[in-house]
Order: structure tokens, then sequence, then C-alpha cells
């Protein structure tokens, strides 16, 4: 039984970040620092043929300029191993392509997207180096953009990378079952396409970096708002030469990240390799618009899609094609792809089963993950695959949902394709109809199907939407965890993950106080420093909790063991001994006691301790944990809508979520990630979409045309968990940080068709912004008026 998993502790964070006390890079200043601003390309796709930088180099306080001929000891960014990496098993399965792919740290020969940096300034002051930049004369001899991912994976296609044969920079194929036999016996099959969106990230702290080289150390010193230090770390230490550990990254306060402040960009290259060149710190931090055109982008996926299914409602087949549009450099090879696929078929069982996918390059801000990663994209195509079945077959979509739903007398479930660490995709625990029993229960559905009678009849057009999703969270490959007890009994824990916001310094000290026995408020988290452990992966893929919550309570329970072992020398007892709120005694004896202070001290070296013979002095220990696989998290949506069916503006009335991510550690944190990732999916669903036109220059480089939902737009969630424990890690956790953000889409969209029903509309192209929906409306009267003229 657990003291403080499960309780609701306010978050430890909060005071500094609510009285301004935080730190973020934009709070670092050092003594004689400068600053740095970019020059980027106004072109999507075009020769360099001169840059000119005589006029600026003339502005008084510019310490320099540097073009890519500057830099030319810098190697260039390269698709990132670690997370492209693939086993043998899984190589053998889905027979890959992944064909090398890179960016110069600044422009060498061409520009392949808008934003792309050419050259960089820096300055005594931000506003020096901004007039230095507008001086900065760079011509180009523009080439043909490509920004259709179609046209561009066409054979006489100009070439992005020229280096390579073609821009289809990788590829697979997973296959289960026999797909063209299930087609064969179907009653009905159906083709459709489905499209998510291009999207932005949008913290509130754009990305920054603050670099220092110490000479008398030779150390390297970087701050970087980032969601992967460690990432940072070896990359800086692969383009500079640099041996890892000469290179200290942290990341202090981090407003946000999401996905795109993970991996690493140019910025983080070539800002630590001036200040070491220039003997000086400078700091850069990108401005909004910097970040809208030139912060990697995520989704972009297209499906072909075809289902086949029987009379009763039973879903066969799918055979999937789809093509993400990657942008110019595709860093995480199949991560984003392989994630879709491996996640489409979700809490059902269909047992035959193909999809195929293309990563394409065009000529766009390159594409990376983003919250969900992958997910967002194929729980749209299942969920509106559902509804389209259930429209067809005249059934409510809750009765499809059962028809083929994982039960939980088949845990664990075996999908028969492999996860992308090339072990069996087996879902560890869960009962997805009891989820969505509860969430039926609580919007009260049959309720709600009467009250959608009434209001039709007085002209309101009201909808309710439903998705599911089956997440694989707690990736690997590792994460560590270092506890220390200082000679006063406190306790200090140092993690390789690096928060964004999340609450992970009172989070995991609920975790180690309960394997230490100890209140958390005795302890100390320390995260975002490379320093603090030799090894460290990073936050993203919902995976902190997992991977750093086990790391840190199999750390504990090792401590636990050492400090057992020295209060019982101290007590002079054999008998077990109890820890309580930091006083450690025998049941018999209770008001015999020693504290965390008193072992702290008996830690101590030589005649200032006093432990038992043999034992090592300090009491330190580190923990790495390796998860088997991934935990498999699972909720269900459900959001009601009402549509305005002549301006095509949809309000977002009541959103309801079912939740199991296994054994929850705080639950109003857990609540907060799930509201908070909904809002993202509000956004996806709605109003959000990066938009280029035909030249590759963005149309939405703006908060006047990228839209974003406020307060106003997303209602308070009405929230219900499960904790189906899994079986992969001690305490049975699963990953929570991105599900808030997968089903909105697909819950919003179908809510949109059933408040429109009898119309026959398809929502399968996100965002439905009210011109879109008014356009589908307009045709479905059409249709449905020629069906009653014949």
């Amino acid at each position: 039984m657990h003291k403080y998993i499960g309780k609701s502790m306010h978050r430890k964070e909060d005071y500094r970040l609510l009285t301004g006390t935080g730190m973020f890079v934009g709070d670092i200043s050092l003594t004689n620092m400068a600053e740095a601003v970019f020059v980027r390309s106004p072109h999507a796709h075009a020769k360099i043929v001169d840059i000119n930088i005589e006029a600026a180099k003339a502005l008084k306080g510019v310490y320099g300029i540097f073009t890519a001929k500057d830099i030319e000891d810098l190697k260039p960014l390269t698709q990132f191993e670690s997370h492209c990496f693939l086993p043998p098993n899984l190589v053998e399965a889905i027979s890959p392509t992944i064909n090398f792919n890179y960016e110069d740290i600044l422009a060498k020969k061409k520009v392949t997207y808008v934003g792309q940096s050419v050259a960089i300034v820096v300055a005594k002051t931000r506003y020096i180096a901004e007039d230095a930049a507008d001086l900065v004369e760079v011509t180009y001899e523009p080439l043909q953009p490509l920004v259709d991912p179609y046209e561009a994976r066409k054979e006489d296609a100009i070439l992005i990378q020229e280096h390579l044969e073609n821009n289809i920079q990788s590829h697979f194929h997973v296959t289960t079952g026999n797909v063209e036999q299930a087609f064969a016996e179907a009653d009905y099959i159906m083709n459709e396409k489905i499209r998510t969106p291009r999207l932005g990230s949008n913290p509130l702290e754009t990305r920054g970096v603050v670099a220092k080289f110490d000479t008398r150390n030779q150390e390297l010193r970087v701050w970087s708002s980032s969601q992967m230090p460690y990432e940072i770390r070896s990359t800086l230490a692969h383009c500079l030469s640099l041996p890892d550990l000469s290179i200290r990254v942290t990341a202090p306060d981090v407003g946000g990240g999401f996905g795109p402040k993970g991996g690493v960009h140019p910025e983080e290259i070539v800002i630590p390799y001036l200040a070491k060149k220039l003997q000086r710190p400078i700091k850069w931090v990108e401005d909004r618009m910097e970040h809208l055109t030139s912060a990697r982008q995520s989704r972009d996926q297209i499906h072909d899609v075809k289902v086949s299914f029987k009379q009763d409602g039973t879903i066969t087949a799918i055979k999937d094609f789809f093509v993400i549009d990657s942008g110019a450099v595709n860093f995480f090879a199949l991560t984003c792809a392989y994630n879709s696929a491996y996640h489409l078929r979700g809490a059902y069982k269909i047992p035959n089963y193909d999809s195929e996918c293309e990563v394409i390059l065009t000529n766009k801000t390159p594409n990376v993950p983003f919250r969900g990663a992958g997910r967002p994209e194929v729980v749209f195509v299942m969920d509106r695959i559902i509804d389209i079945v259930a429209r067809k077959l005249k059934v409510d979509p809750i009765e499809i949902m059962k028809k083929n739903m994982i039960q939980a007398e088949d845990m664990p479930y075996d999908q028969g394709i492999l996860v992308k660490d090339g072990h069996q995709l087996i879902y560890d625990s869960g009962d997805y109809p009891d989820a969505l029993r509860k969430a039926v229960d609580l919007v009260d559905y049959d309720a709600f199907r009467k009250e959608q009678e009434e209001k039709k009849k007085e002209g309101k057009l009201v909808g309710i939407g439903i998705s599911s999703y089956v997440e694989g969270t707690g990736a690997g490959p590792y994460e560590g965890a270092h506890i220390s007890i200082d000679p006063s009994g406190h306790v200090t824990a140092y993690l390789g993950c690096t928060p964004q916001g999340q609450g992970h310094e009172t989070v995991f000290s609920q975790i180690a106080a309960d394997g230490l026995g100890v209140n958390p408020q005795n302890i100390t988290v320390r995260v975002g420093e490379t320093t603090v452990l030799p090894m460290g992966q990073g936050t993203y893929a919902s995976r902190s909790a997992v991977n750093a919550g086990s790391a840190i309570y199999e750390a504990a329970l090792k401590m636990r063991e050492k400090v057992l072992k020295i209060a019982a020398h101290l007590l002079k007892t054999d008998e077990d001994l109890v820890i309580d709120e930091g006083k450690i005694y025998a049941e018999t004896s209770p008001e015999k006691f020693v504290t965390y202070q008193d072992v702290g001290r008996a830690a101590l070296p030589a005649k200032l301790g006093n432990l038992p013979a043999g034992m090592e002095a300090s009491l330190e220990v580190t923990h790495y944990f390796a998860p088997p696989t991934v935990t498999f998290a699972a909720s269900i949506h459900m959001a009601q809508v009402e549509v305005d069916k002549e301006t095509g503006f949809v309000d977002l009335q009541k959103y309801s979520v079912v939740h199991d991510c296994g054994t929850v550690i705080n639950p109003m944190i857990v609540d907060g990630q799930v509201q908070g990732g909904i809002a993202q999916g509000i956004g996806s669903a709605l109003y959000e979409e990066i938009v280029y036109d035909q030249t590759g220059q963005l149309l939405t480089g703006t908060y006047m045309d990228y839209l974003l939902p406020t307060s106003m737009e997303v209602p308070t969630v009405a929230k219900a968990h499960q904790e189906y424990k899994s079986t992969r890690n001690r305490l049975g956790i699963k990953g929570v940080g991105e599900g808030g953000a997968i089903a909105p889409p697909a819950a919003i969209a179908n809510a949109i068709v059933d408040a429109l029903h009898p119309l026959e509309i398809k929502t399968n192209d996100l965002p439905i912004s009210p011109n879109k929906l008014r356009t589908w409306i307009k045709e479905a009267e059409a249709s449905f008026q020629a069906l009653q003229t014949n």
C-alpha cells in the first residue's frame, strides 16, 4: 500500500513559476554575453549564388558574421540514430528503406525550405544583430519548389537532397493475416481518403540557446530550451569532434516542448561552436515568426484506406497506404510512420491488416514527432472508419465499437505484428468495453439521444462523437536515477529526463518518498542537467513516468535496504524494521528509533561515521531502468457539439474522457495532462493548419492566420479513470503525457457528422474549419435534394 503514490499533492514547481522566480533560457545573462540573429532564406528552393556581408560587418557592435564557408569544420546534422535504430527482426518483418539525409548547420550550396539558416550575426546586442542581419545581401537562383508530396514522389521530380535517387526518403510495409481473402469474403468494401494536416507546436516559450566555453576547464557549457539535453550533448560532441563529457548541457525551466524541442536543431550546434570560437558567451532566442517558420513541424499524413466488413458490423480487414510529408529533412526515420502503422487498429480485433508508408521529402520545414507522434493521425483514420461503417449499416457507432472491441478476457492481446523496439505487439492490460460503458454513463448517452431529437425539432443541430485509442507508452531504451542522502538526512534525487511543465519534481518525489519511507518534502529532485548522471535520454513519447519513475523507485528501494542495514546497526537489533516519515524502528519498540539524519551521519567516512563492518561509506545509489517493451495506455473520448449549418461554426459544448494510465501517481497532475492535451487536440480538430502556397511560401506565419483555441473554446473536461496496471514495471505505470491530444480530432469530427445527420457528410479532412464545413454541407444538401427529386 502506497502512502504518496495516488495522492493529489500540490506541485513543488508552482511557487517559482507563479512568482516569476523560475529560470528560462531568456532569463540567463552572462558577463560579456553577445547575442545572435540568423539570416534565413525567403525561398523554399534556391541555389545560393553569393552572400555579401561587407555592409553588415561595418556596423558598430558586430562581433562576427558567419556563413557556411566559415564553419566548414562543423559536421552536418544527420538523422538521430538513437531514434532511427531498427532491431534486426523488425527489419526482416517490414523490409524498410531509410535513405541517409542531412541538413547543413548553415545552408551551403542551396536552401530547401523557407526559414532555413543561411548566415548568423553575432553582435553586442540583439538590436544591433537584427540591423546587421538586414544588411546581409544574399543572391539566390530560384529552383522549382515541391510542396505536394504526390508530385515530389514522382520519378522525374527535382531532387530536394541531391545525393538521393528520388524524394522517397523512407518506406516500409507491415502485414498480418490475409487481407485479400477477407476482402473477397466481405459483405461490404469501402475506400476512404483521410488527411491530417501539418501543425506547429506553439509552446509558450520559443526555442533558445545560451553557450559559454570555459577555457580553464576546457568545458563547453550550454543552456537550451530542450526536451533532450543528452541528445544535444552527443550531437555537439559529434559535430564539434569533442569528448561527450567535456560538454555540459542544461535544460533550465522549459515553457513547453510537445516534441519539436526534442532532437537537435542547427542553432543548438552553431551557437556553442561560435561561443568557443569567439571566446565569449552567446545567446539566441527564437522570435515568434522564426518559430512559426523554422521550428520543426509535424503531422501531415494522407491515408488511402480500404476496409471490409460484414452485415453484422464485424470489420474483417484494413489495407492502408499512407504518405507523410516530411519536409526537407527526415531526422527521425520511421518514428512517426511506424508509430502510425502499429497503432491504427487501436482497441479493435481486426485480424487482417496491411499497412504501407512512404515518407516524402518536400520543400517545407522539416517534420518531427509532435505530441502523439503518429497516433492522432491513425486514431482519426480508425474512428472515422468506425463511424462510416455504422452509418452505412444504419446503426449507432457504439454498436460497431462493441462488436469489434478487444475484450478484457483477451488480455494480454497479441495484435500479430511488432512494436518499433522489435517486441511482439501485445497489449499488457486493460478493459476497453468497461471504459466504453463508463464513458456512456459519464455523458448519460441515452438521455442525450432523447435531448438531441427534441433540439432538432427546435432547429438546433447537436451531436455526439466517440473516439477510442490504445497508445504504446514508456518507450525505452532506458532512463536513470541517482539518489543521495546527505548528513542532515535530506534526500536528493537526480534524473536524466527533462520536464517542460509536467510536474516531474513533484511526481518523482512522491515515488521516491514511498520507496524510502520519507515525506516528499524531504526530497529534492534535480533534472535537466547532463552532469547529474553520465547517461540519460529525455522526455518524449509518454515515457517519463514509466522509465524515470521506475528508475527512481528501484533506486529508492536499493537505498532503503542500505538505510535499514545502517539503522539496524545503530539500534543494535536483528528485528525487521519499519520506516515511517523518516523514522526507523522495530514494530515491537516504536519508541526506540533513529532518523534519516542519524543514518546520514553514520554513513560519513572513517571515524566520523558508524557503519556495519565492511559497508562502504556514503549513501549513494544509481539505478538504470530498461523497460522490456512499451506499456499500453487507453482511453475513450466523447465530444458533444452544436453546429450552425448556416455559418459552419462548431460549438464544442461538452467533452468527457475515461482514461487508463495504469497506476495514477498524482491524480491532479494526470487530470492536468489530459486537459492540456485535449486543448491541443481541439486545435487540431477545428483550428490549426500550416499552409504553404505552390511556391513553398508559408501563408500561416502569424497568429492572425494560424489559429489556436483559447480558454473560451476549451471546455472543462469531465474525467474518469481506470487503473489497469501494466505488467512491465514494478509500479504498474503507463504513460499519460500525450494521451489527451490523440482522440479529440476523431471525437469532434464524428460529433459533427452526428449533428448534421441525415445529411451525409464526411469529415475526413482536418481541420474542420467553418468554410470547409459549409462547403461540405452545401454539397450534401445538393446530393440529398437530388435523391429526393429522383
